[in-house]
């Protein structure tokens, strides 16, 4: 068995014309057990940045505060919201410093460019 599958999830992101768009369950299960029905599996980062977290629950709640610290860093630092491009390099970099003792998840980032080209990637 895979930890990825311990807790479940699914989560889906499409985009459209000048649009996008992001789902999810809620269930939060040890196998075949549900432990909640309203566990948050997609957080809004910013008014067009979206995140997706499948996986095991610890790491998702983990990963999703230390995101939006980094977020707000990147905020103050630079005066102006951060582009859905700046925050897909940020997770990769996030995940990648955890390499040897990753965080199990699966990120999908939905957001909209400035130009308001949609924005969607996949790790």
């Amino acid at each position: 068995m895979s930890i990825f599958t311990y807790n479940g999830g699914a989560i889906i992101a499409m985009s459209g014309k000048n649009c996008i768009g992001i789902a999810s369950d809620t269930r939060l299960g040890i196998q075949f057990q549900t432990v909640a029905c309203d566990f948050q599996k997609v957080f809004k980062m910013s008014s067009k940045l979206f995140l997706g977290l499948a996986g095991l629950a610890t790491d998702v709640q983990t990963l999703e505060k230390l995101l939006q610290f980094r977020m707000n860093l990147y905020e103050l630092r630079e005066e102006r919201p951060m582009s859905p491009k700046a925050f897909a390099e940020l997770l990769s970099n996030v995940l990648y410093e955890k390499r040897f003792g990753s965080y199990f998840v699966e990120p999908i980032v939905a957001g909209l460019n400035d130009d308001g080209a949609p924005f969607l990637v996949n790790m």
